[in-house]
């Protein structure tokens, strides 16, 4: 079972202390995706803050493709919880949602992940009518790729690509750089980065 390992108290607030729907309240902002577990030989991602400080992190411990991931806060919260269900064609990433403070055994569906046509994703709602965004690029040769909205305008709402210093210099493939826009919930955008990469079996 994949499981993350939590960092230690820092003065910080974590971003699990604000309400569910601050993430949907945030202005547009930009993430640092390490594609790396900090733990020695492990598997994972580590996601920073603007300001360089660490806001979540994953880690595998040695495992890649698990069928159970935890995505937690600094603090050690988790926030979301995905399980790989399925085989083949049918294969899925559930994911469920974990209430501030709630036991593992109490998180709610949230939405789901399958595998779409020319290479890319389809994320339904639980509970909802239909595709609600989808990832455009889910191949695991191709390092950008955009979460789409699932409405008629078909509006990009997060963006990843490789990561570039102010100086213009392109850092390695495994370091990313995930902006999320206005108007979605940023924790929905951090848990399809970890599902993409679930996919691709890179942590």
């Amino acid at each position: 079972m994949a499981k993350v390992q939590p960092l230690a108290s820092a003065a910080t607030p974590s971003p699990n202390s604000c309400s569910s729907s601050s993430y949907e309240q945030q202005s547009r902002q930009t993430y640092t995706v390490w594609m790396k577990s900090l733990v020695f030989n492990g598997n994972g991602c580590t996601v920073y803050t603007p300001d360089g400080g660490v806001a979540f992190r994953v880690d595998n411990y040695g495992c890649r493709g698990s069928h159970e991931v935890f995505f937690m806060d600094r603090a050690g919260n988790t926030l979301i919880r995905i399980r790989r269900k399925g085989f083949g064609m049918f294969r899925r990433w559930e994911i469920l949602r974990c209430a501030h403070g709630a036991g593992e055994e109490e998180a709610t569906p949230w939405f789901s992940v399958r595998r779409a046509e020319k290479g890319g994703a389809a994320v339904t709602m639980h509970g909802g009518a239909g595709t609600c965004y989808r990832i455009d690029g889910c191949c695991a040769r191709k390092l950008d790729y955009r979460v789409i909205s699932g409405r008629a305008d078909g509006a990009v709402v997060a963006e990843v690509a490789r990561k570039q210093t102010p100086a213009g210099v392109v850092l390695g493939e495994d370091v990313l750089t995930l902006t999320v826009g206005p108007e979605v919930d940023h924790l929905l955008v951090l848990g399809l980065v970890v599902v993409r990469g679930l996919m691709n079996r890179s942590l």
